[in-house]
């Protein structure tokens, strides 16, 4: 990809993310519900092990998958089948993981969708039918039963000489594929105290979700104990009717507020800057130091009839490239967003550069913000 491409690419979005933030309050204000979560009301993650049939001869390969050969006699053992005196060469079995999501308040005899990822050296699922496979969650309780046909975005097709393989043959999916056999005991109306858990901790943030929820509550009632957690006495008013007060709270507005930040991405070479990032008074210069050494082979042939022999010899050429177009640019003390993104476009650096320049100011103490490398 070029280079300069990249560098107006990642420039773009850094000035569209400025542009996005500056444009008005209309922004920065969210509803509650998606800042936060409600203490009890959350998903619950549950795993199984099974197995898969009727694959074309893409299944694990039971000689060397030792827990798949006990799978499949255990599986015919529990039908009436005895083979554990035989011997099993099915290729159309697969051993797999199945995980699923177990929502709020799922109640008994609904359905949920499951994800099925080979476990063994199967090549792929496609076609593979899911045999009654229990799920558990973390306290070892069955909580639903899986099974069904395995939906597998993925394909791969394999002939002599070549092969092909697009997506992920080998993970697939059963909508509504199990059916809750248990539910998860939790009493909403029951509830006293609600406490509301933000998504990012803060305390501003939770300070000006607790002053929400008391004016528009008429009282205080709420109140921040820590910078994620707040917690909300249920009024009189609302003592049966907890739906009803979720309801309401979770649309007020709030404006969440943030640590000056720089997130930076080194695999993928992303930089993302907060809107609160100052820096104090200091120069910059960018430049690249870039060193191409090329190696010119020289032969020497003899002269005809002569006793010499061929001598091949190395010429070698260096070329250093100091870079001496790059300037010195110097950026004001308090700088914003904005300030700082057309100084450093000014110089011309790459997203690359970027990241070893951003690092380069926290060193000297110039920059008023944490860098966080992911």
């Amino acid at each position: 990809m070029n280079a300069n491409f990249v560098k107006k690419t990642a420039s773009f979005a850094l000035v569209a993310l400025v542009s996005l933030m500056m444009s008005g309050t209309a922004f920065s204000a969210s509803r509650i519900k998606d800042i936060a979560d409600f203490e009890g009301v959350r998903d619950n993650q549950l795993v199984g092990y099974g197995m898969v049939v009727g694959l074309n001869g893409t299944g694990d390969n039971i000689k060397s998958i030792n827990f798949a050969k006990e799978s499949l006699v255990s599986l015919l053992d529990s039908v009436g089948i005895n083979s554990r005196d035989g011997q099993v060469k099915s290729k159309n079995i697969a051993s797999v993981m199945v995980t699923a999501n177990l929502p709020a308040f799922a109640r008994q005899g609904s359905r949920i969708d499951v994800m099925v990822s080979a476990l063994g050296d199967a090549t792929n699922l496609q076609g593979g039918t899911l045999i009654a496979t229990p799920l558990v969650g973390a306290n070892g309780e069955v909580y639903a039963v899986a099974q069904g046909q395995v939906a597998v975005g993925g394909v791969s097709a394999r002939g002599a000489n070549a092969s092909v393989t697009k997506g992920v043959p080998t993970s697939g999916r059963i909508a509504n594929g199990a059916i809750i056999e248990n539910e998860i005991p939790f009493s909403l109306e029951s509830l006293d105290t609600i406490r509301i858990a933000l998504r990012n901790p803060d305390f501003t943030t939770a300070r000006r979700v607790s002053d929400a929820i008391n004016a528009f509550l008429g009282e205080q009632t709420a109140k921040a104990t820590d910078p994620a957690t707040i917690e909300l006495d249920v009024p009189e008013a609302y003592k049966d009717k907890i739906v009803d007060l979720m309801t309401k709270i979770e649309q007020l507005q709030v404006q969440p507020d943030q640590t000056a930040k720089v997130v930076i991405d080194e695999s993928s070479g992303i930089v993302v800057i907060g809107k609160d990032v100052k820096i104090n008074r200091l120069a910059i210069a960018q430049g690249n130091l870039t060193i191409k050494i090329t190696d010119v082979p020289l032969v020497s042939q003899p002269l005809p009839f002569s006793d010499g022999t061929t001598v091949v010899d190395t010429l070698t050429a260096i070329d250093i490239d100091e870079s001496v177009d790059s300037k010195l640019s110097v950026l004001d003390t308090g700088v914003n967003l904005q300030e700082l993104v057309d100084g450093l476009n000014a110089l011309g650096v790459s997203p690359r550069d970027l990241i070893s320049i951003l690092q380069a100011i926290k060193a000297s103490g110039a920059l008023q913000a944490d860098i966080e490398v992911i």
